[in-house]
Formats: structure tokens, sequence, C-alpha cells
């Protein structure tokens, strides 16, 4: 049976909050990978924000999908090495 909507967007944005508070930049700030790191940081973290403003509006769908973008965004970065996670992390494929 396919999750309900509300239990599956509660369930990402916990998801992205717990990503964002693992994430640490794995690269220099001052560098092109920093800057992209920077980048992929503040994008998931407004996806948060959207997702939450959209749940608030009681607009479920959009806040699912802003919670998706956002963690994909976030992981996206891990894969490519811009942030470091614990090793043990579940949030993450690496």
């Amino acid at each position: 049976m396919p999750a309900d909507l509300h239990e599956k967007t509660n369930r990402y944005e916990r998801m992205l909050a717990d990503a964002l508070a693992e994430a640490v930049q794995a690269v220099p700030s001052e560098t092109h990978l920093g800057h992209a790191a920077a980048d992929c940081l503040e994008m998931a973290e407004s996806y948060l924000e959207d997702g939450r403003h959209f749940k608030d509006a009681d607009d479920w769908v959009n806040a699912l999908a802003s919670f998706s973008y956002g963690y994909g965004w976030l992981d996206a970065g891990v894969r490519m090495g811009l942030f470091d996670v614990p090793d043990d992390s579940h949030l993450f494929t690496m």
C-alpha cells in the first residue's frame, strides 16, 4: 500500500532536516568547489523552507516535492565529494 501523503511528506521533511544537520562542507570555501558546495547547501535549505511554507498552506504535494528536491541537491553534493557525512549515515547514497 502506498504511503499516506502526509506521512511521507513529514518523513521527507525530517530526512532533509537531518541530512542538513549531518553534512559538513568538505572543500575550502574560497575555491570553485567551495562555491558549488555553498550553492548546494543554499538550495537544500531553501527547499526545506519552501516545503515548510507549502505544508503550512496545506499544499502537501508541493511540500513533498520541495523536500525531495532539497534532499536531492544535498545528496548530489555528498556524492560529488562536496560534503562529508558520518560513515554510518543512513541518509545518503555513497
